[in-house]
């Protein structure tokens, strides 16, 4: 299938690793090109084995995006040098495993300014550019904890509903301008992020990663977690023009995880 992305220009954060550097290869893989954020060095590294994999352009902007002015300039630098932004890709790093009464306010301040504010932020940068062009895709990679809660996740089961919230408001807002607004949810992936907490969990519970790993896929009904080679090409599917009549949804990355109804 052509996704119909040849051309099109999209910028996506925290893309040096794990899911937002697979959802940019696949967007690359697919013709487009790609600014890519991070905060630290990753980034370049990321940018230039992109472009060598797959012959795109690819846009290295090291910034964080729970900094306004780094959102500013990542935006900035995107049109700068493409001319324009069909597609934002919205991810950051997961806000830190935990009980209600193990985290702290200042834990829960952060949490905000890296998992919804960062979201507010970049589509009031990106927004207003879309708007002009009467064109866009918004797609937010966040978790199935939005569907269904993570046990020793509060701060993600919490502020990543606040974001969906956000996404299903803009797309009432932006879909008769012609902006589709979307999030993916994964569940377990393989990842880092997804290493941090079956190592944590094993921790807690005097296990090894290996029989925290096993626990999670029995209860994954594919019997397997996902990959990020697989998490990328769908999104690079629900960011494209192919996915034209998908919008204002929460589209499940899960393997028939998620128990509760859609």
């Amino acid at each position: 299938m052509d996704l119909e992305l040849r051309g099109k220009v999209a910028l996506v954060t925290a893309a040096s690793k794990g899911l937002g550097r697979a959802s940019a290869m696949a967007l690359a893989a697919e013709g487009a090109h790609v600014a890519i954020s991070a905060r630290s060095a990753l980034v370049e590294a990321a940018a230039a084995e992109i472009g060598a994999a797959t012959g795109a352009q690819v846009l290295a902007i090291r910034g964080d995006v729970s900094v306004a002015a780094d959102v500013v300039r990542m935006v900035a630098a995107t049109i700068e040098r493409f001319g324009q932004i069909d597609i934002l890709v919205i991810n950051a790093g997961g806000p830190p495993p935990g009980s209600f009464l193990s985290l702290t306010i200042e834990q829960w301040e952060q949490a905000l300014q890296l998992t919804l504010l960062s979201a507010v932020r970049l589509c009031h940068a990106v927004v207003p550019h879309m708007l002009q062009r009467a064109s866009g895709s918004i797609v937010a990679i966040q978790s199935a904890s939005v569907k269904q809660p993570v046990d020793n996740l509060i701060l993600s089961n919490s502020i990543r509903l606040a974001v969906i919230g956000l996404l299903k408001s803009l797309a009432f807002e932006l879909g008769p301008h012609g902006i589709r607004v979307n999030s993916l949810n994964p569940s377990s992936t393989q990842t880092e992020r997804i290493d941090q907490l079956l190592a944590e969990r094993a921790a807690a519970n005097h296990s090894t990663p290996a029989a925290e790993a096993a626990k999670v896929v029995a209860g994954i009904p594919l019997g397997r977690m996902g990959t990020p080679e697989e998490f990328g090409r769908t999104l690079a599917w629900l960011a494209s023009p192919a996915a034209s009549y998908v919008h204002g949804q929460a589209v499940m990355f899960d393997g028939g995880a998620v128990r509760v109804p859609l």
